[in-house]
């Protein structure tokens, strides 16, 4: 008995040794073995076409792709009728019949990370389920360590991987090489920049620096045509808020943070309780939302501010989802997707914990939803303002945090600019050609991805639902619909999704991320429900 019960702690100790929750550092992406393509031609032909400007849905059209370019789109008659065979394009060496079915441009995330190793180590989780979800080009802020990204972005490019497509934004101070330590001052961070640039990263991804340090910054990425994203976090808001940033040329504001400080009515800085203490993570995230309070919608500052943002094109990618929780902690945590699709790991990560960055429900109230629901209100006017008087809103994730499972949780995003007041065909352009546009603005250059049309990479979505009626439908368990025999069964999920002329079945992903999970679950033990 004695034997076997040391037998039995030695095999646990090392199960746990090589459990999922584990491994050092991200592990990247395998080589490819899933997708098929691309093809000398290839033709979707008899599908519905969403194209991404905001144009109408359109259809049926049929749609020619040569290697990773679309060359055709040519539409082939009228719904209802049969189709006239002698409009078509000749045929294609692959073809795909989406009679019945939706094509649009994929998705852009301008908010990625490739998850960490105590979260989701092996990124093959994390690609695949952002390309289940028809998530074909990713911003890293950061994807992962800065050698790691960069080599994930050769790597996708190439198609080596099951990709999205990566641009890589970094931090200041990254880099293995990098004999200039910590960002202190702005020759320092202005030769960071000439770094990173020579290094091949793609942007630089800030936090609210002191005003000189981040001047530098900010002036040394334009002139490098790097990209730059900010996290005004709570730490440094108060002498560096999104309209300072924006003045000194920043490109995208990510999540809130610096937004509404730069419209307070009656304050400077936000007035916080005496006992409020940033380290403990649900002050930092329930006090946040009191912000509501202190902005006047459509007032003077709020009129002014709006304008001016837009004058200076700042892009806002707000990633709503990110911080939905807060309204409602019980829905996020009880997500249909949690039990087939969340590692153990991640599960673990997401569980109420003092030291875990966004794992803050520690005695979490009605209140404080109450708060984060009124937060929302007020945000999401804001972005659907700034949207109609003709600025860029985009769409991001940042999951990985807060119950947000990569993939799904983008879609969720989807869902929460439809109810800022976004109509969802304006929906689907933030995700697909305004993600595009803003990844372009520093270079100066056309983006050649985020529409469906002539010339543009084939980076497609195919659905046989449509999402303009239901963006529930996109997320990998669909949505319930009752059928003429009064069952509820569920609907769609994304059928195919195209990335460089590569057809990747998105049902198989969603598999191949199922039986992972499983795997883990093996290692490491069921979802700790509480």
């Amino acid at each position: 008995m004695r034997y076997i019960f040391k037998s039995t702690f030695l095999i646990f100790i090392i199960s746990n040794l090589f459990s999922q929750s584990d491994k050092k550092s991200l592990v990247p992406g395998s080589n490819r073995s899933e997708g098929d393509g691309p093809y000398k031609r290839m033709v979707i032909r008899g599908a519905t076409l969403i194209n991404g400007t905001g144009s109408p849905p359109i259809g049926p059209v049929d749609i020619v792709i040569q290697d990773n370019r679309i060359t055709d789109v040519r539409s082939v008659g009228y719904p209802g009728v049969p189709i006239n065979e002698d409009r078509r394009p000749k045929k294609g060496d692959y073809e795909i019949n989406a009679s019945g079915h939706y094509v649009m441009p994929g998705f852009v995330d301008l908010h990625a990370h490739a998850g960490s190793p105590q979260k989701a180590p092996e990124t093959d989780y994390v690609y695949k389920l952002w390309l289940a979800h028809g998530v074909t080009t990713v911003r890293g802020v950061g994807l992962g360590p800065l050698e790691f990204s960069l080599t994930e972005k050769v790597r996708s490019a190439k198609n080596e991987i099951t990709a999205p497509r990566i641009w890589a934004y970094q931090r200041p101070g990254q880099g293995k090489d990098w004999k200039g330590g910590a960002i202190r001052d702005p020759q320092n961070a202005r030769r960071w920049v000439r770094y990173a640039a020579s290094k091949g990263v793609d942007g630089v991804k800030l936090v609210s620096y002191d005003p000189d340090i981040m001047g530098a910054l900010i002036d040394e990425a334009i002139k490098q045509k790097l990209g730059t994203t900010a996290h005004l976090g709570q730490m440094g808001v108060a002498r560096m808020n999104t309209v300072d940033a924006a003045r000194l040329g920043l490109g995208t504001q990510t999540h809130f943070y610096g937004l509404f400080e730069s419209m307070y009515e009656e304050n400077d800085i936000q007035p916080y309780p005496v006992n409020m203490n940033y380290n403990n993570e649900q002050d930092r995230f329930s006090q946040v939302a009191h912000q509501w309070k202190l902005v006047k919608p459509n007032g003077k500052k709020w009129e002014s501010l709006k304008k001016e943002l837009i004058a200076l094109d700042l892009t806002m990618d707000p990633t709503m989802n990110i911080y939905a929780a807060g309204r409602n902690v019980m829905y996020a945590r009880n997500a249909d997707w949690h039990e087939k699709y969340t590692l153990p790991s991640l599960w673990d990560f997401y569980t109420p914990n003092r030291k875990a960055h966004g794992s803050y429900w520690f005695d979490w109230t009605t209140h404080d939803e109450i708060t984060w629901k009124k937060f929302y209100q007020v945000w999401m006017q804001f972005l659907n303002e700034y949207k109609n008087a003709g600025g860029r809103v985009t769409t991001g994730s940042d999951s990985g945090f807060i119950y947000k499972l990569f993939g799904f949780a983008y879609i969720e995003e989807l869902e929460l600019l439809q109810e800022a007041g976004f109509h969802p065909l304006e929906v689907i352009r933030a995700a697909t050609l305004h993600g595009a546009e803003t990844l372009h603005k520093p270079l100066g250059t056309k983006p050649d991805f985020g529409i469906v049309a002539p010339g543009y990479l084939a980076d497609l979505i195919i659905i046989s639902e449509n999402p303009l009626s239901n963006f529930k439908v996109l997320y990998g368990t669909g949505a319930i619909r009752v059928n003429q025999n009064n069952e509820p069964k569920r609907v769609g999920g994304i059928k195919y999704t195209i990335k460089d002329g590569i057809v990747y079945d998105a049902k198989k992903l969603l598999k191949d991320v199922e039986d992972m999970v499983n795997k883990a679950k093996k290692e490491d033990g069921e979802l700790k429900k509480y």
